[in-house]
């Protein structure tokens, strides 16, 4: 998720990541996962992965994986290394 610099602080991220857990919750998953700036993303319940045994398959700073539960009891047993679709590798 990107916000053009001449938009930001107005709210339309925080808009946009209440909406995107919000449609989660209507998922069949159980957590969520984003690859961020970590101060931004801990104000939506965003926890580092690393402790809960979840690592992403590329190297990124610990701080910014980060993964949030949306199904109670998901975490506990979620574990493992996240892999994006191949999508993401054309983009």
């Amino acid at each position: 998720m990107a916000i053009l610099p001449a938009y930001q602080y107005r709210g339309m991220g925080s808009q946009l990541v209440e909406a995107v857990l919000t449609a989660c919750h209507h998922t069949p998953y159980g957590v969520v996962v984003v690859l961020g700036h970590p101060h931004y993303y801990l104000r939506f319940g965003f926890v580092p992965a690393k402790p809960l045994v979840i690592v992403w398959e590329h190297d990124a700073p610990e701080e910014a994986f980060m993964v949030k539960e949306i199904q109670e009891g998901a975490l506990a047993q979620t574990h493992g290394v996240v892999k994006y679709r191949s999508e993401f590798a054309t983009v």
